[in-house]
């Protein structure tokens, strides 16, 4: 005889999600607009807040070692370039599918066409960086500057050279290594132990999304989300498969499944920096994928890969070019998917990080980047979405790099019921 199941954190994170929707929504149709602000100022905002500050805390000591500890193991450079090349052949090839597809099916559903709404509405955007600034940019002048300032690529920079030096001094650097062996364990506690507090966290990160937006605001520009997320959902549902049972041989189904920690933390925190730690997780845990592998192309990921904001730039400069009446050539669509691709480059994985891009991307083919004012309202729930859509990414160039290095546990992947260690199981 069996027992009852017991609901993993994986489950009680759910809870959290839909229990914040509903909570933000009855909010929003049934208190006043006093109240209504009073509880997301006292009590939604600061539950959210002190989630994603737990995990934006080890953000940066977590890549440091766990990368520093996965580039050491790899040890030789002709495999370190091996593996960084087929990762950034798939993040850059995906990407610009994305961006592509988004593009071509904004041209076929014209979101913006016969809209009648204000365009006078007002976007200050933030200076385009040029491209050889951001290369140079990933050598740090002081590395624990960028270590505060939270600069990924260079973090990933100085943990590469790092692991590379412990590899070459072989026993020399012993010490060192045990060293962060054993504090990146200390680190993956950590992890887990703001991880217990990540129901609550998504509910409030959830309630006052929905409790501040209510549903009005999305009426007007209903087709425009309606494009974007079934472009999203038919970019990760065939895409993403297709590249999962081409290249690696794995059942997407599985792998949906076994990702989906990382995809509702990623649709609450709208960030893939701060979704990296349960990325890290889950990769390792319920994918199979060695610390060589994923300690290197997931914080990679996170900085660079964003094939959901990418779709965003093609059907967003699709919808203002129609609302504003401005005409795009077929050269324009060729510099909306070179310019989002090289921007995705550039552009920290935080939350509203697709503005900044789209911005690069509307002054590149002449529009007026004042139309980025027109989707603002929608861009939250919005950004949530392609998040997760951007980590989902981040994970299946990771298991198709892993599977073709031999660093890939089939036995993790397909396993059933799998829960995140430490956080709680399904028993009988």
């Amino acid at each position: 005889m069996t027992g009852r199941r017991k609901l993993g954190l994986t489950g009680w994170i759910m809870v959290g999600l839909v229990a914040g929707l509903l909570c933000g929504l009855l909010q929003y149709l049934l208190l006043p607009p006093e109240l209504n602000v009073a509880i997301i100022r006292w009590v939604h905002d600061p539950l959210g807040k002190i989630f994603l500050n737990g995990i934006r805390m080890l953000v940066v000591p977590l890549v440091l070692v766990s990368l520093t500890l996965g580039t050491a193991a790899i040890g030789d450079l002709r495999k370190l370039g091996r593996i960084g090349g087929k990762v950034m052949g798939l993040y850059l090839g995906t990407t610009a599918i994305a961006i592509s597809l988004g593009y071509a099916l904004a041209r076929i559903i014209h979101p913006g066409r016969g809209l009648s709404i204000d365009v006078d509405a007002t976007f200050s955007p933030k200076e385009s960086p040029f491209l050889m600034d951001i290369l140079v940019d990933i050598v740090p002048r002081n590395p624990f500057s960028a270590m505060v300032e939270g600069k990924m690529l260079q973090v990933i920079f100085v943990a590469v050279l790092a692991g590379l030096a412990i590899a070459s001094l072989g026993p020399r650097a012993a010490t060192l290594k045990r060293g962060l062996e054993s504090l990146d364990a200390v680190i993956q506690r950590m992890v887990w132990f703001v991880m217990l507090f990540a129901p609550l966290g998504v509910f409030g990160l959830l309630a006052k999304v929905v409790a501040s937006e209510g549903v009005e605001v999305f009426l007007p520009l209903i087709k425009y989300m309606g494009n974007i997320l079934g472009g999203m959902a038919l970019h990760v549902v065939i895409v993403y498969s297709l590249i999962l049972l081409v290249f690696a041989r794995l059942n997407p189904i599985r792998f949906f499944q076994n990702a989906w920690p990382a995809i509702v933390v990623a649709f609450s925190t709208a960030s893939s920096n701060a979704t990296l730690p349960v990325t890290l997780r889950t990769a390792e845990e319920r994918m199979g994928s060695e610390d060589s592998v994923h300690a290197f192309t997931l914080p990679l990921g996170a900085t660079i890969n964003m094939d959901g904001t990418a779709f965003m730039q093609g059907c967003a400069t699709v919808f203002i070019a129609e609302v504003y009446g401005i005409p795009l050539s077929t050269g324009d669509f060729l510099t909306v998917v070179l310019m989002a691709t090289l921007a995705s480059v550039g552009t920290a994985g935080v939350p509203g990080a697709g503005l900044i891009m789209l911005s690069m991307v509307l002054s590149e083919v002449g529009l007026p980047i004042e139309g980025i004012g027109i989707i603002l309202g929608v861009d939250r729930i919005l950004d949530m979405c392609r998040t997760a859509v951007n980590v989902c990414g981040d994970l299946t160039a990771t298991v198709v790099v892993a599977k073709s290095e031999g660093a890939l546990d089939e036995n993790v992947f397909y396993h059933e019921n799998l829960p995140m260690k430490g956080a709680g199981s399904a028993q009988t």
